[in-house]
């Protein structure tokens, strides 16, 4: 359960973040720092690490502290943010149609 909580949060605050109209503001909009604050992926390693790092505060879930649980961490919270963005967005699941135009039967 504690990587299902750990997933959660960090899907949650890295859609507030990158995409949080509260964030309008103060969201850099261009050089390095405006493409890690567009950038679910990029920004949900540092969530992930972010949130390793301010574990021993929740009762959510528990990590030792280390260079590879930091690393790790940092890489699940950035592969499922993006995934999980790619797959909700506001208005539920995202479909999306291929039509090529052609056909296997010539």
């Amino acid at each position: 359960m504690d990587l299902l909580y750990f997933v959660l949060c960090a899907f949650g605050i890295t859609q507030i973040i990158v995409y949080g109209s509260i964030f309008d503001r103060i969201r850099p909009t261009c050089g390095e720092m405006g493409k890690l604050f567009h950038c679910t992926m990029c920004m949900g390693f540092w969530v992930g690490v972010f949130l390793l790092g301010i574990n021993r505060y929740t009762e959510l879930f528990t990590f030792e502290y280390n260079i590879v649980n930091f690393l790790l961490l940092g890489s699940l919270s950035s592969g499922t943010s993006y995934i999980l963005s790619e797959l909700f967005g506001d208005c539920g699941i995202k479909v999306s149609l291929n039509n090529s135009g052609g056909s296997e039967n010539g």
